[in-house]
C-alpha cells in the first residue's frame, strides 16, 4: 500500500483495545499509516470541525521564464480539473503565493465560487502559515496551492504529523487534511 491510500480508521467499539494496538503496530510497520492520524472516537462526524483544507503544488509549469513561468496546456488542464472537483464543495477561501503559476493554477476554482485569490508568502514558513490558516477559518473547504518544495511541508504542519514531500516532477498530488474537534485529524491524499 502506498500514501495515495485514505487513511485507515479505526473506532474503539470495533475492536478491543490489545487488538487494536497490535494491528496499528503492524501496519506502522509496514508503513501504511504514513502521514496520516487514526481516530479512535466513536462518532468521527460529530467531532469534526466544519473546515477542510485541500492542498496541491501548481500545475505544470512552461518554461517561458525561469522565475515565473506561465502554465502548460497541460497545467491550465489540471486548474480546470482541480476546480470541477471541487464544484460542489463549499469553498470559503483561495490561497496561492505570488507567482503566476500557483495564481493561474487557482483561478478557476477561485472564479467558480467568486473568491479573490489570497495571497501568502511561503517565505514566511509553514507554522505560521498554518496558524493563520487555523485562525482565520472554521468552517468550510479551504484551497492552498503550492509548490513541491512548500506544500508538504504546509500540509504537515496542518495535520501535526508527517506528510512526504513532492517530488519535483509531481504535479497531480491533492491532500486533504479535516481537523477534529478532539485533536485527532483525517488526511488523505490522491492523484487529480
Amino acid at each position: 500500500m502506498t500514501w495515495g491510500t485514505a487513511c485507515l480508521r479505526f473506532h474503539s467499539s470495533s475492536l478491543p483495545a490489545a487488538r487494536m494496538i497490535a494491528l496499528l503496530l503492524a501496519l506502522s510497520t509496514a508503513g501504511m499509516t504514513s502521514g496520516c492520524t487514526v481516530s479512535t472516537a466513536r462518532n468521527d462526524e460529530a467531532q469534526a470541525t466544519g473546515v477542510r483544507y485541500v492542498l496541491v503544488r501548481h500545475a505544470e509549469k512552461a518554461n517561458d521564464d525561469p522565475k515565473d513561468p506561465e502554465l502548460t496546456t497541460a497545467g491550465h488542464e489540471r486548474a480546470r480539473r482541480l476546480a470541477d472537483l471541487l464544484e460542489g464543495e463549499r469553498v470559503v477561501a483561495v490561497y496561492a503565493t505570488e507567482y503566476r503559476r500557483t495564481r493561474l493554477t487557482a483561478e478557476p476554482t477561485a472564479a467558480r465560487h467568486r473568491l479573490a485569490i489570497l495571497s501568502y508568502a511561503a517565505s514566511n514558513g509553514a507554522e505560521a502559515f498554518a496558524r493563520q490558516l487555523r485562525a482565520a477559518h472554521h468552517v468550510g473547504t479551504v484551497l492552498i496551492v503550492g509548490h513541491s518544495n512548500t506544500i508538504g511541508q504546509i500540509a504537515s504542519a496542518l495535520c501535526v504529523c508527517v506528510i512526504e514531500p513532492l517530488r519535483d516532477d509531481e504535479y497531480d498530488r491533492l491532500i486533504e487534511i479535516h481537523p477534529a474537534a478532539t485533536g485527532d485529524t483525517r488526511v488523505s491524499q490522491r492523484r487529480y
